[in-house]
């Protein structure tokens, strides 16, 4: 995948605020749905909704905080916010909603449950699908635009995309909409057997499901918070466009690091030229930095190191490997 986009901020947000309402009305309509029918997997369900809402909240949060410009305390800014509130919001999930969901389902298996009256279930649960459903297109419009921006398949981008805001939706809709059929399945297995197990069952793989997702965004942003470089094909040709400079003789080592999904740093040890006068490194330097940002929309902070090569080192009597 390429380097990350550099527009897609305000997609971002709109996204995000079209899953947390409709998130926050599908738990309301089946919280009530669960109390009147005593639905274990209804229940589940709800808090499902009030999990994936208050995650929704945190990425709001998210990424109203990492659009903070730098300032004196922080001067590579605030672009890590994002991932320690998404990740906050994957531990939401995992608690809120998994962790909730598993001991309703075995509250029910070991103390059994008598089905009531499924019928406001099959609506409340019809509707959310609905609501879900455009939650879950939104999400997926916004993705597959960036995908194709970068010209790669829709799976691998939401596999490797800094943006977890988009990521997050999209992967807590997709669990929403198998656990608005697993929810189904439970009440429709109580209803004709007459026994609250299925619904405990189906409450339970809620459960694990969220469970899943919760660890999958967790793994994702952790990754992010600890450090990420740009993909492999993006240095490659950031490395190739600082040997495009006549002064530069060879690229010793090449640092890359996603700050943000809209945000990298590039620092690098450069072996200039001996011939070169200190006034052609200074402007080789600052001519390789203005077409690094031109090329890439993403880098925002280019640092280069003028660094004797290997043979000079060794001429010198220095340890070739800095």
């Amino acid at each position: 995948m390429s380097e990350p986009s550099s527009g897609s901020g305000g997609e971002s947000v709109f996204t995000v605020i079209v899953a947390a309402v409709a998130n926050l009305g599908i738990a309301l309509a089946k919280a009530v749905a669960g109390i009147i029918s005593g639905s274990s997997a209804m229940l589940s369900e709800a808090a499902h909704s009030v999990a994936d809402t208050v995650t929704e909240l945190m990425l709001l949060v998210s990424l109203k905080s990492s659009e903070r410009p730098p300032d004196e305390d922080h001067p590579l800014g605030y672009g890590g916010a994002r991932y320690v509130w998404a990740l906050l919001a994957s531990v939401a999930t995992f608690v809120g909603g998994g962790v909730f969901a598993v001991y309703d389902g075995i509250h029910t298996l070991t103390h059994g449950e008598d089905p009531g009256d499924p019928l406001i279930s099959y609506i409340v649960l019809g509707v959310a699908f609905v609501l879900e459903s455009y939650s879950l297109r939104t999400g997926l419009k916004q993705a597959r635009g960036e995908a194709d921006r970068f010209g790669v398949k829709l799976r691998r981008y939401l596999r490797h995309t800094p943006d977890t805001a988009v990521k997050a939706v999209v992967l807590e809709d997709s669990a929403a909409l198998a656990g608005l059929a697993l929810a189904a399945a439970g009440l429709l297995g109580a209803q004709l057997t007459g026994s609250g197990v299925w619904d405990g069952v189906a409450s339970l793989c809620i459960g694990v499901l969220l469970v899943y997702v919760a660890w999958v965004l967790g793994h994702a942003n952790s990754e992010l918070l600890i450090g990420r470089p740009l993909p492999k094909e993006t240095r490659q040709r950031i490395r190739e466009e600082l040997l495009a400079s006549e002064h530069v003789e060879a690229v010793l080592e090449l640092t890359t690091l996603l700050q943000g999904p809209r945000e990298a740093l590039v620092a690098a040890k450069v072996d200039f030229r001996d011939t070169s006068t200190a006034a052609q490194v200074e402007w080789a330097c600052e001519q390789a930095e203005r077409r690094l940002r031109e090329r890439f929309p993403a880098v925002r902070r280019v640092y280069l190191d003028p660094t004797p090569g290997f043979a000079q080192r060794r001429e010198e009597g220095l340890n070739p490997w800095p």
